[in-house]
């Protein structure tokens, strides 16, 4: 018996044909999907051996036709109508996710400085000076923000955002159209429908209000196909090196992507190996070969970035137990989500952290489709174990502890045992949802291979089959269309920093100082040293920090913001609404420590929420007034960070 060109014996036969008896159509499943791996086609033997036996339809290279630039323009068209209120109004942000958007474009501004100034591309002092950030630990996106330099250049980061997000989406699309024709089915209808769920399920629309670098999946069926080519013989170090080039790729967009397609692959190849020992005994030892050299090429290349992320400065050991909580409310799975047509706000609003985290949301109907199909197919060991795949990501998606309609039910989930392991403290539960749309997407690309099949070997059954699939797919995936991004006006950068007006203040001795300190409640000053190019170095920052928790010094989990200090404290907190309190040289004292230990040559507010409440206070604290320059108040601080007798003392009340 021969399967995508090896014999009983493991050797090649410089053909690829399927099993010459006793091949039912589900048989076919499985060797359309092993053939993702194959370099060569699958086609039918010459001389049939029973008469049960049919035509098998050849997956493999095939020609680029018009059908094919169609369906990617299709990938495109959709993107673009997806992101069209970014284009369409280049002054708004995402309205969900701004600090995010903000971040990637300090990012992308990061990537410009890398190839232009020769920065160092693992760690940078231009935010939260003067500790600084850990690239690795966060997500720099390298892959993407050294390409995009000539964007970022010409346009600016937020531009280059735009492009970043709309790109990746069309990439991902067009990427899975691709594999999927060409290794997993023949019906390009079924790779279009198939790929259009991959790129466009609820997850990854949730996600692309905010987190271009988890929707740029374009790698993920590459490495997907470039892994299941392991297995051909004499070729281990050709197909080795490829897929480590991939995963060294998509290292530097997105690691957790990458960890939970290796944890997929893992799972799906030592099963079938198991199915597959005795009829394919020649597939395991080139496999492992392959890999071998995959993992030895990976591991050196990415020894010393990882090394950074794990032990550099500013790493961190794993993320916040509150973070590492963040489950899958159960009841998420059959609804819709906001950003679905179907959906509303409310309802996913009760079901979920916040609109960027919608992972589940996959409604009724298509959750009746998933199974309705497995058991379809249910011969076909490939789709059995595709469906116990989603079925494992899923339930450690539920978190710890399992919660339904947004009660905790006291029930602990699978996650309970797994989320204090090394590298999985690192992962959030809920996200092992979005690792579903994959498998599902190749679920429906098979199953409409499988009825065009029926159709062809089955005339008589045409219509019948044809409409029961649309009409399932149809009831099963319409509710899902997504709608556009919502955006909101952001607020514009000031003329203080968009006329060079800072530079008389900030040098290589000094860093700007913002009221608030970014956070994720005020992303806008990553904006602003992203558009100067990062040559301006600020305070604080909005990114992944390790907590330094005096009254308990070995925790090195991640926080979202800065270690707390008293000025800083004390601004977010009088903008978060509370009462201003008394300022005494003991608080005075303090802020002149912080703003010494930050460097700060000036502190600038903009108006914004409790600006004047900000505005009474620094003036307190510095005992002096700031000047209105460029559309923000400055305060010039120079003379008392650089002289160190220098000290505060009330001056004249506001």
């Amino acid at each position: 018996m021969t399967i995508t060109g090896l014999n009983s014996t493991g050797q090649s036969t410089g053909e690829n044909v399927l099993p010459p008896s006793q091949v039912t159509a589900d048989d076919d499943l499985d060797a359309e999907l092993i053939a993702l791996g194959s370099n060569t086609t699958v086609t039918a033997p010459t001389v049939p051996d029973s008469p049960a036996e049919t035509e098998k339809p050849q997956v493999g290279r095939r020609l680029f036709t018009w059908r094919d630039v169609a369906a990617i323009a299709t990938f495109v068209i959709a993107a673009f109508m997806l992101t069209a209120p970014l284009w369409l109004n280049l002054d708004h942000e995402l309205r969900d996710d701004p600090q995010d958007q903000a971040f990637f474009e300090w990012m992308l501004a990061h990537g410009a400085r890398v190839l232009t100034d020769g920065a160092y591309p693992f760690f940078s002092d231009r935010l939260n000076y003067p500790d600084g950030v850990n690239m690795m630990a966060n997500t720099s996106v390298l892959a993407v923000s050294l390409p995009l330099t000539p964007v970022t250049l010409l346009f600016g980061p937020h531009v280059a955002f735009n492009v970043f997000l709309t790109g990746a989406l069309a990439l991902t699309g067009a990427s899975w159209y691709l594999v999927l024709s060409r290794r997993f089915v023949t019906s390009r209808a079924a790779a279009w429908v198939g790929a259009l769920f991959c790129t466009f399920a609820p997850s990854m629309v949730s996600h692309a209000g905010g987190h271009p670098n988890i929707v740029s999946q374009f790698l993920v069926p590459l490495i997907i196909w470039r892994t299941l080519e392991l297995r051909v013989p004499g070729r281990a170090v050709r197909n080795g090196l490829l897929l480590a080039g991939l995963l060294i790729w998509q290292a530097f967009i997105n690691l957790e992507i990458l960890f939970m397609t290796a944890v997929g692959l893992g799972f799906f190849c030592a099963i079938m190996a198991v199915f597959r020992r005795k009829s394919h005994t020649g597939e395991v030892l080139p496999f492992l070969r392959a890999l071998g050299v995959t993992a030895i090429t990976t591991l050196a290349v990415l020894a010393y970035p990882l090394s950074v992320q794990f032990f550099g400065p500013q790493s961190y050991q794993g993320l916040a137990e509150f973070v590492r909580n963040f489950g899958a409310d159960l009841a998420s799975f059959p609804a819709y989500s906001r950003h679905s047509v179907a959906g509303d706000s409310a309802t996913a609003a009760r079901l979920t952290q916040n609109p960027a985290e919608e992972n589940a949301f996959f409604g009724w109907g298509l959750i009746v489709l998933f199974f309705g199909l497995l058991i379809w197919m249910r011969r076909s060991r490939a789709v059995l174990t595709l469906g116990g795949i989603a079925l494992l990501f899923g339930a450690m998606s539920l978190g710890p502890r399992i919660v339904l309609n947004g009660v905790d039910t006291g029930v602990p989930g699978i996650w309970a045992a797994l989320h204090y392991l090394p590298v999985l403290n690192a992962a959030v539960p809920t996200r092992w949802a979005m690792a579903i749309a994959p498998v599902v997407g190749i679920l429906l690309a098979l199953a409409i291979q499988k009825a065009a099949g029926l159709m062809r070997s089955q005339p008589s059954s045409r219509g019948p089959v044809r409409i029961a699939m649309i009409t399932a797919v149809a009831m099963a995936l319409l509710p899902l269309v997504p709608r556009p991004l919502a955006t909101a006006p952001m607020d514009p950068v000031p003329d203080f920093v968009t006329s060079g007006a800072w530079r008389e203040y900030i040098d290589d001795e000094h860093t700007m100082v913002t009221l608030p300190l970014p956070d994720s409640n005020y992303p806008d000053p990553l904006r602003w040293t992203a558009m100067t190019g990062q040559d301006m170095r600020i305070a604080g920052a909005y990114a992944l920090l390790p907590n330094e928790n005096p009254q308990d010094p070995s925790d090195r989990t991640a926080m979202f913001s800065p270690p707390w200090r008293p000025t800083s404290g004390l601004i977010s907190s009088i903008r978060g609404g509370n009462p201003v309190p008394e300022i005494t040289d003991a608080r005075r004292e303090m802020t002149l420590a912080d703003l010494r230990f930050w460097k700060a040559g000036v502190v600038v507010l903009t108006p914004q929420t409790r600006d004047i409440e900000m505005l009474r206070t620094m003036s307190d604290l510095l005992g002096f007034r700031p000047t209105w320059t460029g559309g923000a108040w400055v305060w010039d601080v120079r003379h008392l960070v650089d002289n160190p007798d220098a000290v505060l003392t009330g001056g004249e009340p506001f």
